[in-house]
């Protein structure tokens, strides 16, 4: 049964502490294995890569077979359902057109002394998408990956996508499609993203890898870092709704429970003023999981990570939703607006009671690939700026270098730094000639 929390008791920080502290993925030690599938995979690139394919997918491989051929996309892409292609295309559309909004201005100026500064950006040259396979295999993720990417401008945009027992799924390969995606790649794994960051014989290394993945490609992705830019090592999904009395029970059940069919380490947290109404959210959440689909999933989360916490008001829930910092934040209260000043961190907002979590992940335009595990204190979700890159620009006039010269020839000698101080310097006394 999830935990029952109230901030009037005595021993509310103790139990919250114990909530914000507690491990909700498996301590696997994959971090060996996974080094070792590197050095291989760049040690012998698409044979290693071939090899593993087949022992960890139950699929065979030729270097000429890594890759669907167009021929094989057209084919798998003309079998989706005309109801599914429409939602997906409408889905591609809305998120395109809020992520065109994301693209940032080049701009440049002349300051008082004479210096033109500046910056200008520009997108990565290639970048990789991981899309996991088999049951968590997820169209609308090859959405939020590639569609931003695209709209930044990235030349080259590649899918890594393992297919076990060569098991595809239609409308990903559909949803790469629509996201321009220029080739798709079989394969999964630790080796695929080893593959995307050093690159085989038949696949050109990336600069960016960006997607979700179990514990293995999670610590390749760790590893391969630096190498290539990553975009977060994501963990459990979590959603928060702070609600009022208002509310519809039912309705805050399902969005709870709309996280913890993902994972059993997902985690599903209520904050309420109105404890009767925290009872009947979780009165339903019962009744429920009695008949949901993913039951067994959802009902592990939800006893074991979920939680319905009562508050005095809802500035105590606002903050205290600030300490968790939730990938997931909904505010079903009468006025969403006044309670989201009152936010700081929170991965994606959603405003009010007709605003599900679940249309965020589909259809709403903004990205669903969010900070986890508290790091929306620091970080946020993916966007088009995740693969672009800024470049600052400086020009100085023999004015300008005269004006603020001196002061950077003065801190280069402050630091012994004598070439930094003499390159300007040099000018400098050209100037005073």
């Amino acid at each position: 049964m999830a935990v029952f929390l109230d901030t009037r008791e005595p021993g509310f920080e103790a139990g919250f502490s114990a909530l914000l502290g507690a491990k909700r993925e498996e301590a696997v030690d994959v971090d060996d294995t996974v080094a070792a599938i590197i050095a291989d995979l760049r040690a012998r690139g698409d044979a290693a890569l071939i090899e593993l394919t087949a022992r960890f997918d139950k699929l065979d491989l030729t270097p000429d077979t890594l890759a669907f051929t167009q021929d094989e996309i057209a084919e798998h892409c003309a079998r989706v359902p005309q109801a599914e292609r429409d939602a997906l295309e409408l889905a591609a559309a809305r998120i395109r057109a809020y992520h065109a909004r994301q693209r940032p201005e080049d701009a440049r100026w002349t300051d008082e002394s004479g210096a033109e500064l500046g910056w200008r950006w520009g997108p990565v040259a290639a970048a990789g998408l991981y899309v996991p396979g088999g049951l968590a295999s997820y169209p609308s993720s090859v959405l939020m990956n590639a569609i931003p990417a695209q709209v930044a401008g990235v030349e080259r945009l590649v899918i890594a996508c393992p297919t076990p027992g060569g098991v595809v799924n239609p409308l990903v390969l559909l949803a790469a499609q629509l996201a321009g995606v220029d080739t798709v790649y079989r394969v999964g794994g630790a080796q695929a993203i080893a593959a995307l960051a050093y690159g085989t014989e038949s696949i050109a290394p990336v600069d960016k890898i960006t997607g979700p993945g179990n514990a293995y490609v999670a610590a390749a992705k760790r590893r391969v870092f630096g190498r290539v830019g990553i975009d977060m090592i994501a963990g459990p999904s979590e959603i928060l709704v702070i609600a009022d009395g208002e509310s519809d029970p039912d309705w805050i059940a399902l969005d709870l429970l709309s996280q913890a069919e993902h994972d059993e380490s997902a985690q599903s947290i209520l904050i309420t003023p109105d404890a009767a109404f925290g009872q009947a959210v979780a009165d339903a959440v019962t009744a429920r999981l009695q008949r949901l689909e993913r039951r067994a999933i959802a009902g592990a989360s939800w006893r074991d990570h979920g939680a319905v916490i009562v508050t005095r008001d809802l500035a105590e829930a606002a903050a205290l939703s600030d300490r968790i910092a939730p990938e997931h934040l909904e505010l079903c209260v009468a006025d969403a607006d006044a309670l989201l000043a009152q936010i700081r961190h929170a991965g994606a907002v959603f405003l009010g009671h007709w605003t599900p979590e679940a249309i965020g992940d589909y259809v709403g335009g903004p990205n669903h690939v969010l900070p986890t595990a508290r790091s929306a204190r620091f970080s946020s979700g993916l966007s088009v700026l995740d693969f672009m890159k800024r470049t600052t620009l400086a020009r100085m006039s023999p004015d300008a270098l005269a004006a603020i010269g001196p002061a950077a020839a003065q801190l280069a000698r402050s630091e012994s730094l004598e070439a930094h101080g003499l390159s300007v310097q040099a000018r400098l006394d050209r100037l005073n000639r």
